[in-house]
């Protein structure tokens, strides 16, 4: 007896992601279908994975590889929060030491002081950028390009450049983009994005946006499916929000 068609088949993120900047932060959205093959193996797979606080991703490709890359990159932004503050924390003591060692120039002290803590505090004693999580992707992705099949949509909110977006491909390339869609469920929204997108879109706009593109590649694309998940990023912290299948948006029928 032959063994079924979906079990020589890895796990799949056959799938439809996206990430749309609006002013003050981004959404994020993906469907939640996995497949093995013809088979789906999970109709409410959670793609949109979260890396840092303020930061999160979307994953399409294989499943295995989609989330040991997460879990690296989550780790290496932890090293990296951690390790910067540690610098800065030890730098303000040897500061403070300096300064009960040489009372005679308590003023130049302080006045270098001061300029150190504010060089620290704005490299080093912050949240990481949306950027530095994208780059550590691309350089795992690039490193390994051969071996992975992988592709990374990378969002968030930082103070320095507020909410952006980043596009990993398949090949480890990174483009920064105002909205970036990925997936085989991608190839029949293109022409939908291109026309219905527009620069500086408000908060709910960029959410209908999101919401009716994944909805018309979800229909078209059979490895794409089940619910709509939402991820919104600003300042003030994450929102999630889930669309299940029979409230989606529709173009045709009753």
């Amino acid at each position: 007896m032959e063994a079924p068609e979906w079990l020589d088949n890895a796990v799949d993120l056959g799938t439809s992601i996206m990430a749309v900047e609006f002013d003050g932060g981004v959404i994020m959205g993906a469907d939640s279908r996995t497949t093995t093959g013809a088979y789906i193996a999970n109709r409410v797979t959670n793609k949109i994975t979260p890396i840092h606080e303020r930061i999160y991703c979307c994953r399409s490709g294989s499943a295995a590889d989609t989330q040991a890359i997460s879990d690296y990159v989550r780790y290496y932004l932890e090293m990296h929060t951690f390790i910067n503050h540690f610098i800065f924390n030890n730098n303000n003591n040897n500061n403070n030491n300096n300064n009960n060692n040489n009372n005679n120039n308590n003023n130049n002290n302080n006045n270098n002081n001061n300029n150190n803590n504010n060089i620290y505090r704005s490299e080093l004693c912050d949240d990481p950028d949306v950027k530095t999580a994208a780059s550590l992707f691309q350089l795992l992705c690039y490193s390994n390009k051969n071996n992975l099949m992988a592709g990374i949509i990378v969002a968030g909110w930082d103070k320095h450049q507020g909410g952006s977006v980043y596009n990993i491909s398949l090949g480890g390339s990174m483009v920064k983009q105002p909205f970036a869609i990925g997936g085989s469920g991608s190839t029949y929204i293109y022409g939908y994005c291109d026309s219905k997108f527009k620069p500086n879109m408000t908060k709910d706009e960029c959410i209908e946006f999101v919401q009716n593109s994944l909805a018309l590649a979800m229909f078209r694309d059979g490895s794409s499916g089940g619910v709509i998940r939402l991820c919104i990023i600003d300042k003030n912290g994450v929102e999630r929000r889930m669309i299940p299948g029979n409230n989606l948006p529709r173009f045709w029928g009753n």
